[in-house]
């Protein structure tokens, strides 16, 4: 069997699928967050609830109605997209202008209310979710096997990752939204409904929570626990990013997967904490972040 570092090929190849995996969502994840921070100054506590309630969303579709795997990943980011709107609306959009912390409190009691109805509605233990029948099984790369389905989840994640970046680049409302993160007044005076823009981008990084969660449902079981486990690396990995940028969360959350990975292999006792201690390197260095602009 080769090696690479003294390392089994097979083993350290696997681990860097790994850290792709929980890179691809603490990428769209950290994008979530980015996106929602950039325009609304909110620092989205309830983002890890987001996430669960798409895993559940895809759950109850699944066991209720029938919907499976494929519809769910349209539906169910639509339905927490919706409620996401709901909640910008009659609380969010009261706290503008005052100090972020009253919106990091407000969401982080949102998150811990959601949590605390899914954990008596359902329990502590997960649900299963079965991935799809057409991405069952592995493939033989020669060097390791692959799963399918996690190379669906690398793939899918950059595919939205890459959409979601492109939108707020390369289009029209994104430079609305640009433009609006500088000088809102100014951008209400061109006729652009302003409010509007601010409840449909806490809905669009509410639903990148959601399809992380659909994704994420047949690798990891579907509990309302599951979204505390993620939501303290990726705001970790959103510092080390810089908040509120785009490009700095997806290169941010895939980099960071990768090196957890690796450091699982070279030196496992550190794979919990190797994020957060480059963070605390970054702040130190660069408080702004990799990709942040010094205010």
């Amino acid at each position: 069997m080769s090696t690479i570092f003294g390392i089994p090929a097979p083993a350290l190849f696997g681990q860097i699928l790994i850290g792709l995996i929980n890179g691809s969502f603490y990428a769209l994840l950290s994008l979530g967050l980015a996106v929602i921070f950039g325009l609304l100054r909110i620092i989205n506590f309830a983002h890890g609830a987001q996430y669960m309630l798409g895993a559940f969303a895809a759950y109850l579709l699944l066991t209720y109605a029938g919907i499976g795997y494929w519809p769910s990943l349209i539906l169910a980011p639509l339905l927490v997209g919706l409620l996401a709107v709901v909640i910008e609306k009659t609380m969010l959009s009261r706290l503008y202008g005052v100090d972020p912390l009253y919106g990091l409190l407000l969401t982080f009691g949102l998150a811990l209310i959601l949590e605390g109805l899914f954990r008596y509605w359902f329990g502590a233990a997960g649900q299963p979710y079965a991935a799809p029948q057409q991405l069952v099984g592995a493939y033989n790369l020669g060097f390791m096997f692959m799963p399918i389905y996690r190379g669906w989840v690398v793939i899918a994640s950059l595919v939205v990752c890459i959409g979601t970046w492109l939108l707020i680049e390369k289009t029209r409302l994104g430079a609305y939204l640009r433009a609006a993160t500088e000088n809102a007044t100014l951008v209400q005076a061109f006729g652009v409904n302003v409010p509007r823009l601010l409840t449909l981008t806490y809905g669009l990084g509410a639903a990148l929570a959601a399809i992380a969660g659909v994704l994420a449902a047949p690798i990891y079981q579907v509990s309302p626990l599951m979204g505390t486990n993620i939501i303290i690396v990726v705001f970790a990995v959103v510092v080390v990013g810089g908040m509120g940028s785009i490009l700095g969360a997806i290169i941010t959350g895939y980099m960071l997967g990768v090196l957890e990975g690796l450091t699982k292999v070279f030196y496992p006792e550190a794979s919990n904490i190797v994020i957060f201690v480059i963070m605390a390197i970054v702040l130190l260095v660069r408080p702004a972040g990799l990709f942040g602009r010094e205010e």
